[in-house]
Formats: C-alpha cells, sequence, structure tokens
C-alpha cells in the first residue's frame, strides 16, 4: 500500500475539506411571534428585537 513519503499540512488538509458544505440552515419558529428565524440569533418583528422569546429592544420612532 502506497504511503506518503511527507506529512501534508493541516492547512492542506483543510483547503481540501472546505468544499463539504451543511445541506441547510436550521430555522426555529419564535414562540411569541411565530416567526421563523435562525437559531441563538435575535429576530426583528414589528419593530422590536426578540431573543428566545423575549422583547430586548424596541426601535424609537422619530417624531
Amino acid at each position: 500500500m502506497a504511503h506518503p513519503k511527507r506529512k501534508q499540512s493541516k492547512t492542506r488538509r483543510d483547503k481540501r475539506r472546505t468544499h463539504v458544505k451543511a445541506t441547510a440552515a436550521n430555522v426555529s419558529t419564535c414562540p411569541t411571534t411565530g416567526q421563523p428565524h435562525l437559531f441563538h440569533r435575535a429576530h426583528w418583528h414589528e419593530g422590536k428585537l426578540y431573543y428566545k422569546g423575549k422583547v430586548i429592544l424596541e426601535k424609537e420612532v422619530a417624531v
């Protein structure tokens, strides 16, 4: 069986492996608003920023 003459570096190995990508992003549904969003990410809905079903920020309206 053939063996490599020299060790292949981690950089070369990782360059080869970069072509394998995940199939789809994980999407969750907010329990409060019912909006789809990425896992572990805050999302805006009707001027409010939600994270884990709770309001984190409210957008101020310019008068």
